[in-house]
Parts: structure tokens; C-alpha cells; sequence
């Protein structure tokens, strides 16, 4: 079976290793990954051009598309293979609406009375945002109502002093119409752990993943920008030290809830959803969807799955999809990134990677947003570039495995030390006992 992915990055390179043993991989990507095109037939070419990629899928009579980011299902990618004879993993554009349109995520919240969700407000006016925010009496997170790779967010008490700020902030992402919009969604700031929870659909049946905990600030701690993440970690019994099974069932029930209302409101959703939710004193409360894997957490996730991917696929296509079995195994990836990402003058640097090292520790590299350049040299983007992970029966043996493996990477680069460690961890759980009181 021929079997095309779609995507340049970690999250790719290890949807294509997921594949690789059991079809024959195709991939259309904008850079040269290294690890993907060791792996497969691929074409170099925007992923957005989504003509341009349902020609070469024709042209290489594919079967199925795994559609990776979140850039071409928003455009529609989905739709235009569909119309040329090939079957996707991955939304339509309707159904991808649940994150390519926050609005669209919260009102179906509202109409379908699901569990779980927030106080909220759309605006298209700064007027009704300031009395809005004038009359908030809790902390406020500013939200673009369209994508911005998950680095359009901030939020009060952390990234703004307050709701003064808010305001402010509030009119930048309308004016400069962030995100594709020129509107904003402003909600009340949930105070709890967050956490992953992604799941495979078929548009009416839904097969759980284990789940993660991601943290997208920049600096060890927690502190500094929002990222497209720095690492995650999941546990060997696919919760977290804080996560019980009631309220891991109850994010499920969640889920489970919207794709019964994205079948109503828009079309049978097919593929990967994944939901951030916050653990809160009340139980999981959703933040936001994706419509896609997440990155890093694929990469915590999909190294574990014993059910062969391309059974997965093609059980979604067929609206067959049963449940997942998945390694009793702990994860932690940590991702390497140019010193001072997000906002980074290392871009276009050679970055020097011993594989074998670190396949000998028993650790695992998905390169990332980099580019293998003609003398096949790897070199950075002003972007995330690798992420390496540890799989161990424990978390703390997975992260001591992912740490000794990130020292096999060499250029001026960073990383979050603590991801994954005791005593981060020990935080998170600490923090919630004292929400809970």
C-alpha cells in the first residue's frame, strides 16, 4: 500500500516511523528532514499548496494521506485529496474548523451543552472588549481566534500584568488580524495542571492515547515565552502522577462528546483530535483542540503503539476503529532548540548530531524544523530541531535516558533540563493537592 505524509517536522518524522515497516512511504515536505527522507520517497514543495500536493499523491497513485500539521488542513487538503480518489487520516475542512476556528470550538461547547468548558467571548470591536474586561472579574487569557502555531496565546498573571494589558494585547491581535481573524477570544484563566489527551477517530468511534503532559514555556521552571513546546512526558500506565483514571475517563467522555457534535454540526471527523485540558479543583476543563498530533506528544505516544499504525489508518477510513493497544512503557522527549528560541539569532547553523550515541543509550531523534542542505549538512531554522526521547518502565529512567542523549547534540543550542525529572514533577502534583485543597 502506498502511504503519503504530509509535513516537514518531528511530529512527521515519527508518523512516518510509525509507518514505515508495513507500506510504501511517500512524503511531501517543505525542508529536507533528514529523518523522514532516509525513510521514504519524497518531494520537496509547500505543504500549503494543497493542488500541488493532490497532484504528486495522483501522480504516485497513493492510497492513503496522514496529514501532519495543521497549516494544510485548514486550507482544505483534506477536501482536495478526497475529490482526487484518496482517502485521508485527517479532517475536512469543516471538521477541522475545532481548531482552525476557536469560535467554532466554543459555540459548539455552548449548543451542545458539553462538559467542560469555560467562561468566553468573542469580539470584533474594541469597545465591547474593554467593557467586557472592565467588568472581568478574574484573570483573562487573549486568545486569536485562528491559528499562530500555539504562540498567540497569553495570559494574565503570566504574560500580561493585567487586564489593562489585556486590552492592549486584545487590540493588537484584531488590528494586525493574528491568526487570520480580526477578532479575539477572551476566557477566564483556569487555574491546574495541564495535560494531553489525543485520540484517534473514525467519526463516531473514538481510541484513546496514552497521555502526556506538554510544557510550552521557554525556560526551565516554567517561565519565559510561549513555545511551540519544549517536551513532554507520559507514564507507563498511560495517565500522569497527577491524573487519576476517573478524571482521565472524564476528559474521554469529553471528546467523545464533540465528535458526536462535529458529526452534526459539520461533517464525520476522521483522524487525530487531540484535547488540552486543564486539571482543575472541578475536573478536566478543556482549553483548546487540535486537529492533529500533537508536537512533541506524538513522539511520546506513537514509539509505544503496538497496534501497527497502517491497521489504524485504514481503520479510520472504513469507520472500523476499535481500540489501540499501546506498550506499558514511560516517555520523555525533550526538545533541542536554538539558544534564545523562540526568538533566536542561531538560524542556518550546522548542527552536529551523533545517531548512533544516541541510539545506543536507547534513545530516539525525530529531527525537526531543520533543513539537510545539498553538502548534507543538517542546519537550524529559527525554529524547534530535535526531539529526543527517552522509553523506559519509568519516567525517571526514561529522563535520565533522554538527558545523556541530548549531550550527543552539539551547536549553540538549548534545552529544558528539567522536563520529565522528579522534581518537576513532585511540583505539579504539589500544586494540585493545594488547589484541591
Amino acid at each position: 500500500m502506498k502511504v503519503l505524509v504530509v509535513g516537514t517536522g518531528a511530529r512527521e518524522n515519527v508518523i512516518c516511523e510509525s509507518l514505515k515497516e508495513d507500506c510504501e512511504l511517500y512524503s511531501y515536505m517543505s525542508n529536507k528532514n533528514p529523518g523522514i527522507a532516509k525513510i521514504s520517497t519524497y518531494k520537496q514543495g509547500d505543504e500549503g499548496d494543497i493542488e500541488a500536493v493532490a497532484k504528486y499523491a495522483v501522480d504516485n497513485n497513493i492510497e492513503i494521506a496522514v496529514i501532519g500539521p495543521e497549516g494544510p488542513l485548514g486550507k482544505g487538503i483534506v477536501d482536495e485529496l478526497e475529490k482526487n480518489g484518496i482517502s485521508c487520516v485527517g479532517p475536512n475542512l469543516e471538521a477541522a474548523k475545532i481548531e482552525t476556528d476557536k469560535s467554532f470550538m466554543r459555540n459548539l461547547f455552548e449548543k451542545y451543552n458539553i462538559e467542560g468548558s469555560l467562561t468566553f467571548k468573542v469580539f470584533d470591536n474594541y469597545e465591547d472588549i474593554e467593557n467586557f474586561l472592565d467588568s472581568f472579574e478574574k484573570d483573562a487569557v487573549v486568545k486569536p481566534v485562528g491559528l499562530t502555531g500555539g504562540k498567540g496565546v497569553k495570559i494574565v498573571g503570566e504574560h500580561l500584568k493585567d487586564n489593562e494589558e489585556a486590552k492592549e494585547y486584545a487590540k493588537e491581535v484584531m488590528d494586525t488580524k493574528m491568526g487570520g481573524f480580526p477578532q479575539v477570544i477572551i476566557e477566564e484563566r483556569l487555574i491546574g495542571e495541564e495535560f494531553t489527551l489525543q485520540a484517534f477517530s473514525d467519526g463516531e468511534n473514538l481510541a484513546p492515547m496514552p497521555a502526556a503532559q506538554d510544557h510550552p514555556c521557554a525556560f526551565e521552571g516554567g517561565g519565559g515565552p510561549i513555545t511551540g513546546g519544549m517536551g513532554s512526558y507520559s507514564d507507563a500506565n498511560g495517565l500522569l502522577p497527577f491524573l487519576s483514571q476517573e478524571e482521565c475517563d472524564k476528559a474521554v467522555e469529553i471528546m467523545e462528546e464533540t465528535i458526536k457534535a462535529i458529526a452534526k454540526e459539520a461533517k464525520p471527523y476522521k483522524g487525530i483530535l487531540y484535547g488540552q485540558f486543564m486539571l482543575t479543583s472541578n475536573g478536566p476543563r478543556l482549553i483548546e483542540y487540535n486537529a492533529r498530533f500533537g508536537d512533541p506528544e506524538a513522539m511520546n505516544v506513537l514509539p509505544l503503539m503496538k497496534t501497527p499504525m497502517i491497521k489504524v489508518c485504514q481503520d479510520i477510513i472504513d469507520g472500523t476503529l476499535g481500540s489501540i493497544e499501546f506498550e506499558k512503557k514511560a516517555s520523555v522527549c525533550k526538545y533541542i532548540v536554538p539558544d534564545g528560541y523562540p526568538e533566536t539569532k542561531y538560524s542556518d547553523e550546522i548542527l552536529e548530531i551523533d545517531e548512533d550515541k544516541i541510539n545506543s543509550l536507547g534513545a530516539k531523534v525525530y529531527y525537526a524544523a531543520v533543513n539537510q542542505k545539498e553538502d548534507d549538512k543538517v542546519y537550524t531554522t529559527s525554529s524547534r530541531a530535535l526531539g529526543i526521547v527517552g522509553i523506559a518502565d519509568t519516567i525517571e529512567e526514561s529522563e535520565a535516558i533522554a538527558e545523556e542523549a541530548c549531550q550527543y547534540v552539539e551547536g549553540n543550542l538549548y534545552h529544558r533540563r528539567d522536563i520529565g525529572t522528579e522534581e518537576l514533577i513532585q511540583k505539579r502534583i504539589n500544586h494540585l493537592k493545594k488547589i484541591r485543597g
